[in-house]
């Protein structure tokens, strides 16, 4: 109930413009707090948290929302800035191109810290800029990485008063380099890139385990779009568990299963640092770790409770991150394989081999909870995705594993290294040939969300109320089967 009221305040305050409906909705959730805490007399007690926890997930939800960051405070008209100043908050990367383009400019966030104007004018400046960089910057850029301070001359393209301002730079300064830590991290992206930019496959293997698509066949990328599986490339859920089933594999059995899960958690951590903030892999992080807790006894084993934990533990750490479409597709998809995907898998057990049941069914749930969004904000919807992705994902997780295997090996034995080599181009040249033929599978064009949304909120109506009895009765005679 917290998370469902952190939600809802969060998505909805940003509509409510007026200060004083903003005002009114917080000092009505503190209220409602207050009430139910001294209302024992009139409400049950399972009642009475729920409502408890439903009016502190509201506050969480407005806390969350205010703090969001607005327009860039610049200290002069936009029109008259020249030159902006600031630190890194992100890697550089490749704005197009992909491996076919010849000199691709780079893009990246700036955190301002100052601007300059006509004839020596400065303002100091807070917020954050979508800086594009000239393709002769971007190499020197990825040297010193994020954390690094520039000066950047150029001029606002335009949208300079709105949320997420354009910078385009003519010349970039190197001011001063990032912190030790982040140079380290940088250090190791670059050595880890640099063993991968040699192979066919290696831009596949840049972005699958460090999502950087700089050296993705553009081509691929998009024919990956239109099967319907483009987030097997955005760093998530089932990249980190194939990272902490590894770990398992190799520490489970000389440290048992509770060291193994705090050695799993530190790694786990070291990898999204080394990786950087990324809303879907985010919460990934957060919900191994919570697992780890559970698995520690510190919490209950219950995926959806763990769930609604991290909603309320990143938007509350990071709210900016909440605002992302990559963030509400995330904790969409893996609530619909909580609820309509646990309810598929009890029709399909049985009637099905279980290879094949259970990520069925998973794909089902993940679709029905994100088509309304996915129609909205792309315009389209795949459904071939339901069914490419039982094919792509495991050849996608057994090519992760082998790219891991190489880079490990690339250290020790270049020898062993081409051999595994070898299987990965062939993997990469299966991989393409199936995205090619789901991508040919033309997508459901959506006008508006209504309609999706209407279809998706039926069908996970029709799973959980009328078909609860059927679950709990499959879950009662599963022994049996």
């Amino acid at each position: 109930m917290a998370s469902l009221g952190a939600a809802l305040s969060y998505y909805t305050l940003p509509v409510i413009r007026d200060p004083f409906r903003a005002r009114f909705i917080l000092c009505l959730s503190i209220f409602l707090v207050v009430l139910v805490s001294l209302s024992r007399v009139f409400f049950q007690a399972g009642i009475q948290r729920r409502l408890l926890a439903l009016s502190a997930g509201l506050i969480l939800g407005i806390a969350a929302a205010a703090s969001l960051e607005g327009p860039p405070r610049l200290g002069l008209p936009g029109e008259a800035v020249q030159g902006i100043s600031g630190v890194m908050g992100e890697d550089p990367r490749e704005s197009s191109g992909g491996q076919g383009a010849r000199r691709a400019a780079g893009m990246g966030y700036l955190d301002l810290r100052g601007v300059t104007g006509a004839g020596g004018l400065r303002s100091t400046a807070r917020g954050r800029v979508l800086v594009f960089f000239p393709p002769e910057a971007l190499p020197r850029l990825r040297e010193f990485g994020r954390g690094a301070e520039v000066l950047v001359e150029g001029a606002f393209a335009g949208g300079f008063n709105g949320a997420s301002p354009m910078f385009r730079a003519k010349a970039v300064h190197i001011v001063k380099p990032a912190p030790a830590w982040e140079q380290l991290r940088t250090g190791i992206r670059l050595v880890i890139l640099d063993k991968l930019r040699p192979h066919i496959w290696g831009g596949l293997g840049a972005a699958l385990l460090l999502g950087v698509k700089d050296n993705l066949d553009s081509e691929l990328a998009k024919k990956y779009q239109f099967a319907g599986c483009s987030h097997v490339l955005a760093l998530s859920g089932m990249h980190l568990a194939i990272v902490a089933a590894i770990t398992a594999f190799f520490l489970r059995k000389p440290l048992g299963l509770k060291l193994s899960s705090i050695a799993g958690a530190v790694l786990i951590l070291l990898y999204v640092a080394l990786i950087g903030a990324q809303p879907s892999l985010e919460r990934a992080a957060i919900m191994y770790l919570l697992g780890a807790a559970a698995v520690l006894g510190f919490l209950p084993r219950r995926p959806l409770s763990l769930l609604a934990m991290a909603f309320l533990i990143q938007i509350v750490l990071r709210p900016s991150a909440g605002a992302s479409l990559s963030f509400i597709l995330s904790y969409l998809a893996l609530a619909g394989i909580l609820t309509v995907g646990e309810f598929f898998h009890g029709i399909l057990r049985g009637r099905l081999p279980e290879l094949l049941a259970s990520p069925l069914a998973a794909s089902l749930g993940a679709y029905l909870a994100t088509a309304a969004v996915v129609a909205a904000g792309f315009g389209i919807i795949r459904p071939v995705g339901l069914l490419a992705g039982l094919v792509i994902v495991p050849l996608t997780t057994v090519f992760m594993v082998g790219a891991m295997a190489a880079l490990a090996l690339s250290f020790i034995s270049p020898f062993l290294t081409g051999i595994i080599g070898m299987g990965l181009t062939l993997f990469y040249s299966l991989l393409d040939h199936m995205v090619t033929l789901a991508a040919r599978v033309p997508g459901l064009a959506a006008n508006g969300w209504g309609r999706e949304l209407s279809l998706s909120l039926l069908v996970v109506g029709l799973c959980i109320f009328p078909g609860r009895p059927y679950s709990i009765r499959r879950q009662s005679l599963a022994p049996f089967n």
